[in-house]
């Protein structure tokens, strides 16, 4: 029997990325010659996406999938156990699947999901809702957790291709408009958390607070700017990548370049520990030179010198909540399940001197 055509095979052929091929596949936005070229390239390799929908139908494996960033993060790691106990006690075998944070790596490993018929999964998402929308086309049951895909970017308008086809006297069909995803999800109540450690900071006279972000913090990111309120001094919001290196990076470099900031919000663990270990390394002393706050709590924030002020958030039950989800998913459509946070006071927040 010929070995059927993967979505990673189309991207190959066709010099793009898996993520591009899905954003075209499932009528995404693409600039016109890439779009040509995929559909050449899908159509020569006989890959057709629709045939997925009819195996997930009639062969059901059971099971689920599981797509976090990073499982050595302490976090996901909380989430990936909450998925297992539930899956355990439902007699559910679970494929768990690490993206990185990358788009490109996500998408390659929907496609696996979906060629190895397994239709239900709960992801931690890094690519944007174009990656998402074939495999629920597919009829894939999909449950975000933690965090919901963003919305993509129009490439055309992005690189400014249209305005060179209005110079060359060609009419550009306007594209339309990018749409979110319209899918279930678990999620932690970041704006409540976020607004409550920004009050407490300011009620200890700290006005100039910097927020430290990292991939999937576009939502925490929204509610510090609320908080805050206007004006809002952009450099006082920083981002770094997914890697520890670089965590710490823009944590040393937001230090060294604004040395009038009196605090920090980190946006996850490991930019906590980055905001730590930056400090120390730059001789700033908190709380007295500056104080911290971190979201999530993570065992080591209780022994650093001096305990870290946290903005707790229930790791483990988001992941249980989002198995239960998928599990009863039928019929009846499952709807966003939003669970509280606590901010934890501890040692690292002072008043501002």
């Amino acid at each position: 029997m010929e070995k059927r055509a993967t979505i990673k095979d189309v991207a190959q052929a066709a010099g793009v990325g898996v993520a591009t091929v899905s954003r075209v596949l499932s009528g995404g936005s693409a600039s016109p010659s890439t779009r040509e070229r995929v559909l050449a390239v899908a159509a020569q390799l006989d890959y057709r996406p629709s045939a997925l929908g009819r195996n997930l139908r009639q062969r059901r494996t059971g099971g689920m999938g599981l797509l976090v960033p990073d499982l050595t993060d302490s976090f996901f790691g909380r989430l990936a156990e909450g998925v297992l106990a539930c899956a355990r006690s439902a007699g559910e075998p679970v494929v768990v699947g690490s993206t990185g944070d990358d788009p490109e790596q996500e998408s390659e490993l929907i496609g696996m999901l979906l060629e190895q018929s397994v239709d239900r999964v709960i992801a931690v998402p890094s690519g944007d809702a174009d990656a998402w929308r074939p495999a629920i086309r597919a009829g894939m049951t999909v449950i975000f957790a933690d965090r919901l895909p963003a919305v993509p970017q129009d490439p055309a308008a992005a690189s400014g291709f249209g305005d060179l086809m209005l110079l060359d006297g060609l009419a550009a069909a306007a594209p339309p408009p990018a749409r979110a995803l319209d899918a279930p999800a678990v999620l932690a109540d970041d704006r409540a958390g976020i607004r409550t450690a920004v009050r407490y900071l300011s009620g200890l006279g700290h006005r100039r607070i910097a927020f430290l972000g990292g991939p999937g913090h576009d939502r925490r990111v929204a509610a510090f700017r609320e908080a805050v309120g206007e004006p809002m001094d952009e450099e006082l919001i920083v981002f770094a990548t997914g890697s520890r290196d670089s965590a710490y990076a823009a944590a040393s470099g937001l230090f060294q370049s604004r040395p009038d900031l009196s605090a920090v919000l980190a946006g996850g663990n490991m930019l906590g520990e980055a905001a730590v270990l930056a400090a120390r390394e730059l001789d700033l002393r908190v709380p007295q030179d500056v104080s911290l706050v971190m979201y999530d709590d993570v065992p080591w924030a209780e022994l650093c010198s001096p305990p870290l002020t946290v903005i707790a958030q229930p790791g483990r039950d988001i992941g249980y909540r989002a198995a239960e989800l998928v599990l009863r998913a039928g019929s009846r459509r499952p709807r966003t399940v939003v669970l509280p946070t606590e901010l934890i006071v501890r040692g690292s927040c002072g008043p501002r001197r």
